[in-house]
């Protein structure tokens, strides 16, 4: 997963919470960048196609950026999944942000064979707690 496509994710998580647009500021928290980084990654997703940008109002995706945004989501949760499932890793949620980055589509798809990854997701995905809502995992396991 490249940056854009951690930008997507995160735009479509934000959209998800805040049943609107993505502020840039929520967006550079989530991803902890400066706002300015996130205002640059904002234009090259516009000039893609992928975002629509509204001064004072926020980032949308278009059609095709959610379809990359869940295909984004969908790995990522299938590294979460490996993680905690196969490999039993307690802090998960740093490594799998970690991981995303590095990891592409085909080793992702090789993963998700390992776990027994539900058809509802990404749809499965809690963004107020930033996991995937199918993981039964101890209270106490956070970054």
């Amino acid at each position: 997963m490249n940056t854009a496509d951690q930008y997507l994710k995160a735009i479509y998580l934000i959209q998800q919470i805040e049943d609107g647009p993505a502020s840039t500021g929520d967006l550079a928290d989530r991803l902890d960048v400066s706002p300015a980084s996130a205002n640059e990654m904002i234009g090259k997703l516009e000039d893609d196609g992928l975002a629509e940008h509204e001064k004072y109002k926020g980032v949308s995706l278009s059609d095709e950026g959610i379809v990359r945004a869940r295909d984004a989501l969908q790995n990522y949760c299938i590294i979460e999944r490996f993680l905690v499932e196969v490999l039993e890793v307690e802090e998960f949620r740093g490594e799998a942000r970690q991981l995303e980055s590095v990891i592409d589509e085909t080793v992702a798809e090789r993963l998700d064979t390992i776990i027994d990854r539900d058809p509802a997701c990404p749809d499965c995905f809690d963004p107020e707690n930033d996991v995937c809502g199918l993981l039964e995992v101890p209270a106490a396991a956070d970054d």
